[in-house]
C-alpha cells in the first residue's frame, strides 16, 4: 500500500477513530463535537475548518476506498467530522445546544432522508461527504431557527 493511500486512511479514519468496532459514525461525530466545542469561536476559523476538512475529506475518502467494494466503508468518518462541524457552525457554547447539534446530525445522517438519500449516491469521495454536509446542514438550520 502506498504512502498516500495509508495518509488518506488515517484522515479518512479521523486518525483512526473510524476503526472503533461498534457505531464508528456516531464516535465519530461524538468526537467531533467534543473538537468543535473547544474550537475558537470566531465564525472565520470555524467556516475556514469546514472548509479544509470537507477539501480533506474528498480527497482522503477517494483515495481510502479506491478498489473496495463498499464505496462507503464503517471506518470512512471524516464526513462525519465536516457535517458535525457544519452543525456547530456559530453556535454559541451552551452544552444543550451542542447536544441538539449531536443528535439532529445523527439523526438526519442515519435516516437519509431527502436530500441525503440522493446525495449518497454521488459517485467516490463527493458521495462519502455530501450527504453528511447536508446532514449538518440541516441541523444547524433548524437549530437556527429554534434559537
Amino acid at each position: 500500500m502506498s504512502l498516500w493511500r495509508r495518509v488518506a486512511i488515517a484522515v479518512a479514519s479521523a486518525g483512526g477513530v473510524g476503526f472503533f468496532p461498534y457505531a464508528s459514525g456516531t464516535v465519530g461525530s461524538a468526537v467531533a463535537v467534543a473538537a468543535a466545542w473547544w474550537a475558537p469561536e470566531a465564525l472565520s476559523t470555524q467556516g475556514l475548518a469546514v472548509v479544509l476538512v470537507t477539501v480533506l475529506g474528498l480527497w482522503a475518502s477517494q483515495l481510502a476506498v479506491q478498489g473496495a467494494t463498499d464505496q462507503d466503508p464503517s471506518f470512512v468518518v471524516i464526513d462525519e467530522v465536516a457535517g458535525m462541524w457544519l452543525a456547530c457552525l456559530a453556535l454559541p457554547k451552551v452544552p444543550w445546544l451542542y447536544l441538539a447539534a449531536f443528535l439532529l446530525f445523527r439523526l438526519f445522517d442515519i435516516g437519509k432522508w431527502f436530500p441525503m438519500k440522493q446525495l449518497e449516491q454521488l459517485p467516490g469521495g463527493v458521495g462519502i461527504m455530501a450527504d453528511d454536509l447536508a446532514a449538518g446542514a440541516l441541523a444547524w438550520m433548524v437549530l437556527s431557527l429554534w434559537r
